[in-house]
């Protein structure tokens, strides 16, 4: 029996060993007799550290367990690679070079920097008070969830390492730096006593960020749920969550509103909501058929959004208020109607799932409207005049593209059967054209740890094109994450190796001139924001993927930049104006 399970049966034992003898039927509250099982119930005190023991158990703790003071970065350190630096000796060394457009540049109010987010770099999990995450179960407790099953117990102990961390990426020039906050760190059970040592902690990192003249860009939730929530109502399943989310907010927004000039609400929305069902045995069971918990969940999330962000103006934050979004562009593999359609379908069910209610609408787009219909209560009239509009900024996590065609058998066939595994959205997928086009890849395959991560950036103009078209940011774009996992760079073992990150490197430049380009062409984009500031706990890939634009040896936390951070850096260089 898992640990959690044999929990709820020591909570149901202890009540029943109240009593002497067990009837047939036994009594609620009011002393009424009932044989309906979803009136036995309880409530029973528990502390953070109860919830630790029983829901996640031991954690690894750090060799550093207090705030370390930054040092200054050797000068060594901050050599470029070739062919960006040559050396005066030796000499002899040629390349051809590219020369520089002059009709592109970023305007310098082109904001820019690197992301992270709690749960994947911070580590110190039960450090002055912070409560479980459903993360901290699912990598404890959910067998080969995780590759190895590793946990984030430690992961790159940013919590203590932050000032160095800062003042390693404004080494490099960097303007930004974009982090989560651990709700259940300021909120151990993610509703009512606040955890002020948490405040504090965070305070200091926005500080320090000001300090070296970092930008702070702060998000309020990044899949992080707190265990208790989860537990206590089913989290994103029920609405209730929205009061306590919008809590949370009010709390953030009320210690550093003045300090922060970029909020995002919630991070990719459409990948937590899709982690529902969550697995069974670990968390409060749910009655809502795993098809629909996604768009239950969905629903809370653009009602907390919604709310969070008139509060914040309510508020008065001198700043932007957004969610992250995420998806790429949609191809249609062939010229065909039924592709096109799926595509479109594609969009509906993607990007469209929240950018229409908050950007268009205060609705759901069409294709997914006719399914959610059928079980999620429609949103008020209040409810649509109060979600539309809802966004300063359109943020886009904007990895990749991909190729969209009709099912086997028909989008009708797939949209009247439930049980076909491409039910609701019924749309088909792949990354290589049609047999037509050569079945040539979209473009060159990162790690295969991410097998959904291709080399697509001869397709974010029309993607950035599409997104202005579409939903009309009034604020512009902003590339909220894109990166790119080098193949294999787990399997090296000489360091030299590594930090020579070829293909992470071509695809940070290719993709920022795509950008470029775009702007060229008539495109609003504000800003962009390089995942990841460091190697990193990459969800259910563990640490077998590196996103990093930084090597950490996990062993010594030693931190070293690769050669894709310095060509990041180095096209704004070329490009943003002074």
């Amino acid at each position: 029996m898992k640990r959690s399970s044999l929990f709820l049966a020591m909570i149901a034992r202890s009540t029943l060993a109240q009593n002497s003898s067990i009837p047939n039927t036994t009594t609620a509250s009011s002393s009424t007799p009932t044989t309906s099982t979803s009136l036995f119930t309880t409530s029973i005190g528990l502390t953070v550290e109860d919830l630790w023991d029983l829901f996640v158990g031991p954690v690894q703790v750090a060799e550093i367990t207090t705030t370390v003071s930054p040092t200054p970065i050797p000068s060594n350190e901050l050599i470029p690679p070739p062919p960006l630096y040559y050396s005066s000796f030796p000499t002899g060394e040629q390349n051809p070079m590219y020369a520089k457009n002059a009709n592109w540049s970023f305007p310098s109010d082109f904001w820019w920097g690197v992301a992270s987010a709690a749960y994947q770099v911070e580590g110190a999990v039960k450090a002055e008070g912070r409560g479980p995450s459903i993360w901290d179960v699912e990598t404890h407790r959910v067998t080969n969830a995780i590759v190895n099953n590793v946990t984030g117990d430690v992961a790159d102990n940013q919590y203590y390492l932050y000032k160095q961390d800062i003042a390693r990426i404004a080494a490099m020039g960097v303007r930004a730096y974009s982090f989560s906050l651990s709700w259940s760190r300021i909120l151990p059970f993610g509703r009512g006593a606040v955890n002020e040592v948490a405040l504090a902690h965070y305070e200091d990192v926005i500080n320090t960020c000001i300090e070296y003249g970092v930008e702070p860009v702060v998000t309020l939730y990044h899949w992080d749920l707190p265990l208790y929530l989860q537990n206590l109502y089913g989290g994103w399943l029920s609405e209730e969550i929205v009061g306590d989310f919008v809590e949370y907010a009010r709390i953030v927004f009320g210690r550093y509103g003045n300090k922060v000039a970029r909020w995002f609400t919630l991070n990719e929305p459409i990948v937590f909501c899709m982690e529902y069902p969550l697995p069974s045995g670990y968390f409060k069971a749910s009655a809502i058929p795993p098809k629909e918990q996604p768009y239950v969940c969905g629903q809370s999330a653009i009602l907390a959004h919604s709310q969070a962000y008139h509060l914040g103006k309510s508020m008065g934050l001198n700043g932007t208020i957004s969610f992250k979004n995420n998806g790429g562009y949609k191809i249609p593999l062939t010229n065909s109607t039924a592709d096109f359609l799926a595509v479109q379908r594609a969009w509906d069910f993607n990007e469209g799932w929240f950018s229409t209610p908050f950007f268009l609408t205060g609705d759901y787009p069409t294709y997914l409207k006719e399914y959610v219909s059928g079980f999620l209560r429609p949103f008020t009239s209040e409810e649509k005049a109060a979600i539309k509009g809802t966004a300063d900024v359109f943020a886009h996590d904007a990895y990749t593209s991909q190729f969209y065609f009709a099912p086997d058998g028909g989008i009708n066939a797939c949209t009247s059967n439930s049980s076909n595994p491409l039910y609701p959205v019924c749309a088909n997928t792949s990354y290589a054209y049609s047999m037509t086009d050569g079945s040539w890849d979209i473009g060159y395959a990162a790690d295969p740890g991410s097998p959904w991560l291709h080399k697509a950036t001869d397709w974010v103009p029309v993607l950035l094109h599409y997104i202005q078209d579409t939903w009309k940011p009034r604020g512009g774009i902003a590339v909220s994450e894109f990166g790119f996992a080098e193949p294999f760079e787990q399997l090296k073992t000489i360091k030299a190796d590594i930090l020579f990150d070829y293909a992470r490197s071509g695809y940070y430049h290719d993709y920022i001139q795509a950008i470029l380009l775009a702007m060229s062409e008539g495109v609003n984009v504000v800003g962009c924001l390089a995942w990841s500031i460091v190697d990193n706990l990459e969800w259910s890939q563990g640490y077998s993927v590196k996103f990093g634009l930084q090597y950490v040896n996990f062993t010594t936390q030693e931190r070293s930049y690769k050669a894709s951070f310095f060509q990041f850096v180095n096209v704004f260089k070329l490009y943003q104006e002074s």
